[in-house]
C-alpha cells in the first residue's frame, strides 16, 4: 500500500475514493428490480445459514453438557428418533431454499420489456460500452425507470461484469456473448467491477453506472454522439500522430480501435477504469506514466517534452 501512494505522490494525482460509505452497501439495499429478488435472497438464505449454526451449536454444547447416568441404560432407538426428525427437516428446509433459490433467479433471468440495449466488451483492463452510433468507455450512462439491456463479450481473458446495487454477477467469455440486465429506479452512480480475476490489473478494471432522469440521459447521448470539433490547436496533431493509431476522436484523423474512444474524454468522471477522478494533472500523468500507475496496462509510457505536454494537455481539454 505504502508503494502505491508513493506512486500516486510521485506524479501527483489522487486516488479515486470509495462512492459509498459502506464498501458493501450493496447487501443492505438494491435500487432496481434485477437486484431486489436477490437481495432478499441473500437475507434469507444468510438468516438460514445463522439459525442452523446456532441450532447446531446449542446441541452440541447440550451434548457436552449432560452426562448418563452410571446405572443407566440407553435403548437403540432413542436417538433414531432425533435423526429421523433432523433428516426430515434438513430436507424440508434444503429443497424449500432450492425452489426459492429457483423462483428468485427465474424472475430476474431477463425483463418483461426492453427499453434500451448497450453491447459492453471487457479488455486487460478496461470497458467498452457500445451504443450504435458512438462508444464509451468505463462509464455507462442509463435513464432511470427503464430496463436495459446490457450484451455482454471479452476481448482477451474471462471478465465478469457486476453492478451490485443492480443486478448479479455474470461472466464474460471470449467466443461466448452473454446478456445481463440492469434497471436503476433512481438517478445516482452505481459502481461496478470486475469479478473475476483477469490478471495483474483485475482490481483496477471498475466502472460507473450513471443513472440519469430520461431527459437529462436523452441530453448526454445526443452530446455524446456529436463528432469533435477540429480546434488547429498544435496538440491535436501530436495526439494524432502519437495516439491516434490506438484511439479515436471522432471528427479528427485519430481512428484507433485498440484503446478506448477518447471523443469526449473530459465528460467523464474518471481515467484507467476508476484508478484515478478526472483532471488535468491526473490526466497527464496517466498518458506519460501508465507503467508506473497501472504496471501491465498495454498503453506504454509517453514521452513528451515540456512544450509537447503543454501542447497535448490543452487540446484533451477541448474533449467535452
Amino acid at each position: 500500500m505504502a508503494g502505491a501512494l508513493a506512486t500516486y505522490d510521485r506524479f501527483l494525482v489522487t486516488p479515486v475514493m470509495p462512492s459509498s460509505r459502506f464498501p458493501l452497501q450493496y447487501i443492505l439495499s438494491a435500487a432496481g428490480p434485477a437486484a431486489r429478488p436477490t437481495l432478499w435472497l441473500d437475507w434469507v438464505f444468510g438468516a438460514i445459514c445463522v439459525a442452523v449454526c446456532i441450532i447446531v451449536a446449542g446441541l452440541l454444547l447440550g451434548g457436552m453438557m449432560r452426562r448418563r447416568k452410571a446405572t443407566g441404560v440407553m435403548r437403540e432407538d432413542q436417538g433414531l428418533y432425533w435423526m429421523l426428525f433432523g433428516t426430515g427437516l434438513s430436507v424440508v428446509v434444503l429443497t424449500g431454499m432450492a425452489i426459492y433459490a429457483l423462483v428468485a433467479l427465474n424472475g430476474v433471468s431477463a425483463p418483461r420489456n426492453v427499453g434500451l440495449q448497450i453491447a459492453v466488451t471487457g479488455y486487460d483492463w478496461w470497458w467498452r460500452a457500445d451504443y450504435g452510433d458512438f462508444a464509451t468507455a468505463n462509464e455507462i450512462h442509463i435513464p432511470t425507470g427503464v430496463p436495459v439491456v446490457i450484451a455482454l463479450n471479452s476481448a482477451d481473458v474471462i471478465h465478469a461484469f457486476w453492478v451490485p446495487q443492480l443486478a448479479g454477477k455474470t461472466e464474460m467469455i471470449p467466443g461466448q456473448p452473454t446478456r445481463q440486465w440492469i434497471q436503476a429506479d433512481a438517478a445516482g452512480v452505481y459502481r461496478g467491477q470486475c469479478t473475476q480475476f483477469c490478471g495483474l490489473q483485475h482490481a483496477h478494471m471498475a466502472f460507473e453506472i450513471v443513472a440519469q432522469s430520461p431527459a437529462d440521459y436523452a441530453a448526454w447521448r445526443a452530446a455524446q454522439a456529436q463528432p469533435a470539433t477540429s480546434t488547429g490547436l498544435p496538440g491535436e496533431a501530436l495526439f494524432v500522430d502519437r495516439c491516434g493509431g490506438c484511439h479515436t476522436v471522432r471528427g479528427t484523423q485519430a481512428s484507433g480501435t485498440h484503446g478506448p474512444d477518447l471523443t469526449h474524454l473530459m465528460s467523464r468522471r474518471q481515467i484507467a477504469a476508476g484508478l484515478l477522478p478526472m483532471t488535468p494533472d491526473n490526466l497527464m500523468a496517466w498518458v506519460e506514466h501508465p507503467q508506473a500507475l497501472k504496471p501491465g496496462a498495454e498503453m506504454p509510457d509517453t514521452v513528451l517534452t515540456p512544450t509537447e505536454r503543454a501542447d497535448l494537455s490543452a487540446y484533451l481539454q477541448t474533449l467535452r
